[in-house]
């Protein structure tokens, strides 16, 4: 797929594009804080696409340690998605998918045995993407989210 839009890392120039992002594709909103303060403590899994100078889509990453749920034994350090958006009119243009990739590179500069992100159950071509690029549904967490859907954990082992 032709791709003319381009990746990189977020800057704190961008914090309004990323913030607008965020309040068009997703209920769930956070303060300008939060988003400055993943981006100062992981800088390689914040990861924005822009073209011609407008952003179409960006991902935000955090690294945790925790049990792992895929088998890997004991404490690992794991890369959470906390938050993807893409631009409604610039989807199905391989965005999420070039995002997702870039910050999973990230989270491995971070030593991360693996990756997970929660999504909403009904979000479904979400669902359908992560599947594609080796996320496997975990568990459920009931009323995840502030409307009361259950989300999916999905989680992903990395090299």
């Amino acid at each position: 797929m032709e791709t003319s839009y381009n990746l990189r890392k977020f800057v704190p120039n961008d914090l309004q594009a990323v913030m607008q992002a965020n309040r068009v594709c997703l209920p769930e909103n956070y303060t300008d804080f939060f988003f400055i303060d993943l981006h100062q403590r992981f800088p390689e899994t914040f990861i924005v696409a822009e073209e011609n100078g407008k952003l179409l889509g960006y991902i935000m990453c955090r690294i945790e340690v925790g049990l792992s749920s895929i088998g890997l034994g004991g404490l690992v350090r794991k890369g959470h998605v906390v938050s993807i958006a893409v631009m409604p009119q610039t989807r199905r243009r391989g965005v999420a998918q070039a995002v997702i990739n870039k910050s999973l590179e990230g989270m491995q500069y971070y030593k991360a045995k693996q990756a997970f992100l929660e999504v909403r159950v009904t979000n479904e071509p979400a669902i359908a993407l992560y599947k594609k690029l080796g996320f496997e549904i975990s568990k459920t967490i009931n009323g995840y989210y502030s409307d009361g859907e259950d989300a999916y954990v999905m989680t992903k082992k990395l090299a």
